[in-house]
């Protein structure tokens, strides 16, 4: 059996009109190495069909769904299993397990995510087997080759944030990772590689990519810089500190980029594709708009016909936040009044809306998700020197960010009292980042507990009808999690393991 695209589903091949001079985007599964030919244009056009479906809707098992999108997945998975937001009812949305980390092999989110990063990932191979069978290559074309292995790699690594131990946790040499799917010929059948052999195909991608990129395509196109920020980003999570730190400066350095101001920040992200602090995102236009109830916004946000808005910021970050009322991340969470002036609740859980996936020309629905984006840099930076103990370069990094949010007569310029110089760095990620897909990793993979005690639907069996004010939640279970608990990883979905018979499941 020949891998192309999915382990059920048939692929449909068809030929690009060569002909045509309109730039039209073909998805992936309906390019072949035969059809795609030796043409610029049409490998420009399948390259755009990868990076299209990250927002795609996507037939999965013979269905359209509206939920199903890379994306939303993405940061329903990573966010939602974190501290940041908070369930405020109980829900049918596969997102609520998530939230309350009973998952299974069934789930229909981790299964449409598995589904999609694979079908991605064959469309690169298709590109880069037909571009490395090209003698020669010019600029564009190298670009091209380049903006593949980028987005190969993002996407075996995105797999191993949710369905793999992280690299900290036991060995990676013998851990199983995801299945490296590096060609469009592979045998269906395949076993996952490890945790360290997953890494290094990465890392492997990612450099391959550095030497070919660079042209400047726009912000929604993968650079060299964008590569350089994924090393940074992998090898922090290998903590080999010295090269995060080496290819965060790469990204500082390139003179491509500048933090967003206090003045600037409060509107960054509705206007992310054409702002200096980003490297990398996924351009929606107002044609690619999910609507009030598929949209990535509707789960977060809601103006009362916009969206669902069954999730809010958590009181844990509100509550980090809260000797800082200057700060400007706060404009990114929109508390909801009742016409007494008090914050509305939701089944006794206060209404904070949260605004960063809204407001793109002005909808509340729309926006261009940021994958990478200067500040990250800076903070990657900040713990890869906290880890070796560096206080001052610690304190510099964090200070690079709350300096352009408002917070100059805030600098960090000691350990607070009860906390660790790590401490410092994570906290200030936290509230820099915080709803972008990071906070669950950062947490486990520096063997951190992540401590959920306030009010909301992550709680487990808990019913509307069992919420009780006067009790404390610290009273009730799945409220701190453990680093090692088996349930912060997701199952390998139950195709996979049916139809490939050397792929084994997660514990």
């Amino acid at each position: 059996m020949k891998y192309k695209i999915t382990i059920l589903s048939a692929i449909l091949v068809f030929a690009l009109l060569h002909s045509c001079k309109k730039m039209d985007v073909f998805p992936s599964d309906q390019i072949s190495t035969g059809s795609l030919g030796n043409t610029s244009d049409g490998i420009v056009n399948v390259t755009n069909g990868n990076y299209a479906l990250f927002k795609d809707q996507v037939t999965f098992n013979g269905f359209v769904d509206d939920n199903n999108q890379y994306l939303r997945q993405y940061f329903q998975m990573s966010s939602f299993a974190a501290d940041d937001i908070v369930c405020g009812q109980k829900t049918e949305d596969p997102l609520y397990y998530s939230f309350t980390l009973t998952h299974s092999p069934d789930q229909a989110n981790s299964r449409f995510f598995w589904y999609v990063s694979y079908k991605i990932i064959n469309g690169t191979n298709t590109v880069i087997e037909i571009i490395n069978n090209k003698e020669e290559k010019d600029e564009l074309i190298k670009q091209l080759l380049g903006e593949n292995y980028f987005l190969r790699a993002l996407m075996h690594f995105n797999l191993l944030k949710f369905y793999a131990k992280p690299y900290t946790h036991g060995d990676p040499n013998s851990n199983p990772g995801v299945i490296i799917r590096a060609s469009t010929s592979e045998d269906g059948n395949k076993a996952r590689a490890t945790v360290a052999e997953t890494y290094d195909f990465i890392i492997q991608d990612l450099q391959r990519a550095t030497t070919l990129m660079s042209m400047d395509r726009g912000k929604q196109y993968a650079s060299k810089e964008a590569a350089w920020a994924l090393l940074s980003r992998v090898y922090l999570f290998m903590e080999d500190h010295n090269k995060t730190i080496a290819y965060a400066d790469s990204v500082i350095n390139s003179g491509r980029f500048s933090l967003e101001t206090a003045a600037t920040y409060p509107d960054y992200f509705p206007n992310a594709l054409s702002r200096n602090e980003t490297i990398f995102a996924i351009a929606f236009t107002p044609a690619d708009n999910r609507g009030k109830f598929g949209s990535i916004a509707s789960m977060i946000y809601s103006d009362g016909n916009s969206g669902w808005g069954e999730e809010f910021a958590s009181q844990s970050l509100r509550d980090l936040m809260d000797d800082h009322l200057e700060d400007v991340r706060w404009s990114y969470i929109d508390t909801s009044f009742n016409e007494d002036g008090s914050v509305r609740k939701k089944n006794g859980i206060e209404v904070y809306y949260i605004t960063k996936f809204s407001f793109q020309d002005g909808d509340p629905n729309l926006s261009s998700p940021v994958m990478f984006r200067l500040a990250e840099m800076y903070l990657n930076k900040a713990e890869a020197y906290a880890k070796l103990g560096d206080e001052g370069n610690t304190f510099e990094n964090v200070n690079a960010i709350r300096s352009q949010r408002g917070l100059e007569n805030a600098l960090i310029t000691s350990i607070p009292s009860g906390s660790s110089l790590l401490d410092v760095a994570l906290n200030e990620k936290r509230i820099e980042m915080a709803f972008e897909g990071y906070r669950a990793s950062d947490v486990y993979r520096n063997k951190k507990k992540m401590y959920r005690k306030y009010w909301g639907y992550h709680i487990k069996g808990l019913n509307s009808n069992d919420i009780n004010l006067s009790v404390p939640p610290t009273d009730y279970d799945n409220l701190v999690v453990d680093w090692n608990n088996s349930r912060i990883i997701y199952y390998i979905p139950v195709e996979e393991i049916l139809a490939n018979t050397l792929c084994v499941q997660n514990e």
